[in-house]
């Protein structure tokens, strides 16, 4: 008998639910009430896996109630999926429909869950995106006080930069706090800060976004994160590798990491200036160091050793 596999459709109402074998397909309500009848009904059937799409935060709920219930659950790709729609001639677009391809692009694509964060690193994760974003909106603010040039404007400016720095200083002390209740991740804060070029807002990224770190092989890791190249080629031909996908704040993170490696980490200066004097391009090589420090820090974490200087 084929194993079960269970493709949910998210939405801000509802949640469209496709099973599989069998293409049974039913609705809740994306609230406490549906949810926990959801993980009743699927808990019944005993899936293989449970697969929903990111849907920028209205999956949150049902992946902690259903992993919390002990169902496999995943959360998959959007973009992924419409490419898997597109190739099996899936124009029409439904929840109904999206939620049919979602399980059937789990089963093609051999996909298997993975041990869902805790509610303490959801919380980390949280803090560590709010973080980001006043970040972003300080950085917003800054461009506009430049190009500014009326009085009133630039004091409407400066008044809301003092209120986003204060904001950044109280996430900054919650994040503190957070760090501080847990030994482990007190330790790996300090493992990935060993490493140049690594500060404490890159390695909380690391422990809030990417909780399998130094659990991956280097490949593994590197295709999570988004680093790992893609190869195109066919016959004789052979065309540019890129990177794309995986978690963009975790790359995002890297690629500044790799900028100022690529400057103050002697061995990561070393590497990215052989990969320029042999040619390549300097973004590429940056990415490369990315990638590398990735891999570094991977070993870090897995052998529990902090960065020495060779």
């Amino acid at each position: 008998m084929d194993a079960i596999v269970v493709g949910i459709d998210v939405s801000k109402e509802r949640l469209d639910v496709h099973v599989v074998p069998g293409d049974e397909a039913f609705q809740v309500g994306n609230d406490e009430m549906g949810i926990e009848e959801l993980a009743v009904r699927l808990k019944r059937l005993a899936p293989r896996l449970v697969a929903l799409e990111a849907t920028g935060g209205y999956e949150g709920v049902a992946v902690a109630t259903l992993g919390g219930a002990g169902l496999p659950v995943v959360v998959v790709n959007p973009a992924q999926v419409r490419s898997f729609a597109q190739a099996l001639g899936k124009r029409a677009k439904t929840d109904t429909i999206d939620a049919a391809v979602i399980a059937r692009f789990v089963i093609a694509t051999n996909i298997e869950a993975r041990p869902l964060a805790d509610a303490a690193t959801r919380h980390l994760a949280d803090l560590v995106a709010r973080r980001r974003q006043i970040i972003a909106m300080i950085t917003a603010e800054e461009g506009r006080a430049k190009r500014a040039s009326e009085r009133e404007l630039k004091k409407s400016i400066a008044r809301l930069l003092a209120a986003l720095r204060r904001e950044l200083g109280n996430l900054d002390g919650q994040l503190d706090g957070q760090i501080r209740k847990s030994p482990i991740w007190r330790v790996k804060e300090a493992l990935l800060a060993s490493v140049p070029g690594i500060g404490k807002a890159i390695a909380r990224t690391l422990i809030a976004e990417l909780p399998e770190l130094g659990r991956l092989s280097g490949r593994q890791i590197a295709s999570l994160a988004g680093l790992a190249p893609f190869t195109r080629q066919s016959g004789k031909w052979r065309g540019k590798s890129f990177i794309g996908g995986g978690r963009t704040s975790v790359r995002n993170a890297l690629f500044m990491g790799a900028l100022v490696a690529s400057r103050y980490n002697p061995h990561l200066k070393a590497f990215r200036d052989r990969l320029i004097a042999n040619g390549k391009p300097k973004m590429v090589a940056i990415i490369a160091v990315a990638r590398k420090l990735l891999t570094i820090l991977n070993a870090i974490i897995r052998y529990q050793t902090p960065w020495q200087n060779a």
